[in-house]
């Protein structure tokens, strides 16, 4: 059973369409939503948790039609938001446990899982600190701790490193991979940084404008094999130029040449072409792609797929 599913889900306002005949199919794991400010991300998570109406098309989460079940849905996930909403001189521990109520926990088992929620996102010390007081990095903490103290089988998180320094981006992007490893809870994370969604995400879905460019397991596309590394002693460019006249896709700056694996070995163009530029050969390593290389606008996937 898919953890998501959507057929021809739109989504307009006046004068804008948000989400254009989506068609998705997303199984459980930890899933990154990727698109440009204004793609439609935000929008397509809370018509999911039925917060918004669709204009036309379907969508299940769960299982759960987001038309009729929308409460249901919001019973078994959790939900961080990207905009800032948490009220100043409460403190984290009456405010996680108030929302761990709203959801369906007894006070006392909502202050227990509270105070274990609140430890796992690293704010045990500082629980009883009003939030008015709290940096930036401690207010996200909190959004994701709400999200986590009922114990829901899917999380949505919209932005979570939002105004993070990146010390605090790595930190909260530990807790999402953690959270996912360690509590089995399906995640969707919504980012415009493809580095992000590498680095702890198992799969991908694109969108861009509303529409879907692309999804797929992040595996498929990063295994691919993206191209040589060459560093020499002497112009790298000659020797990319050089290669570019033997039919390979090579691009040079300095001491290091990029040589694209497109099928055909270079490996023994790289050797006649260096020792005929009497060049030394430094290092010659393969170099593995990345999602950023994939969705490049320079680059010829990034171009093909309109990214």
């Amino acid at each position: 059973m898919p953890l998501i599913e959507t057929h021809g889900l739109t989504k307009r306002y006046p004068g804008v369409t948000a989400l254009d005949t989506l068609d998705i199919s997303v199984e459980p794991g930890v899933i990154g939503l990727v698109g440009a400010n204004g793609a439609g991300k935000s929008t397509l998570i809370k018509v999911l948790l039925g917060l918004l109406p669709a204009t036309r098309g379907t969508a299940r989460v769960l299982d759960l039609d987001v038309r009729s079940e929308g409460r249901e849905i919001r019973e078994r996930v959790g939900y961080m938001p990207e905009h800032d909403c948490l009220p100043p001189d409460l403190s984290a521990t009456e405010f996680v446990a108030h929302l761990a109520q709203v959801s369906g926990l007894p006070r006392v088992a909502a202050r227990e899982r509270t105070a274990e929620t609140l430890r796992h996102v690293g704010l045990y010390e500082e629980r009883y600190r009003e939030m008015g007081g709290y940096s930036t990095g401690m207010k996200q903490r909190v959004k994701l701790a709400q999200a986590l103290v009922h114990d829901p089988r899917l999380i949505f998180l919209d932005e979570p490193t939002n105004g993070l320094d990146p010390a605090g981006r790595e930190e909260m992007l530990d807790l999402v991979k953690r959270t996912g490893r360690d509590f089995g809870i399906a995640v969707l994370m919504s980012s415009h940084l493809l580095g992000e969604i590498e680095r702890v995400c198992d799969s991908l879905v694109v969108i861009d404008g509303g529409k879907l460019v692309r999804a797929g397991e992040v595996a498929e596309f990063t295994a691919t094999l993206g191209s040589l590394e060459v560093e020499v002693e002497g112009d790298a460019g000659a020797l990319a130029e050089a290669l570019t006249g033997r039919g390979f896709e090579a691009r040079g700056e300095g001491f290091l040449a990029h040589v694209g694996l497109n099928g055909a070995d270079p490996y023994d163009a790289i050797r006649d072409c260096v020792v005929e530029l009497e060049m030394g050969l430094v290092r010659l390593e393969q170099r593995r792609q990345s999602l950023e290389d994939i969705f490049r606008p320079d680059s010829p996937e990034g171009e093909a797929d309109g990214v």
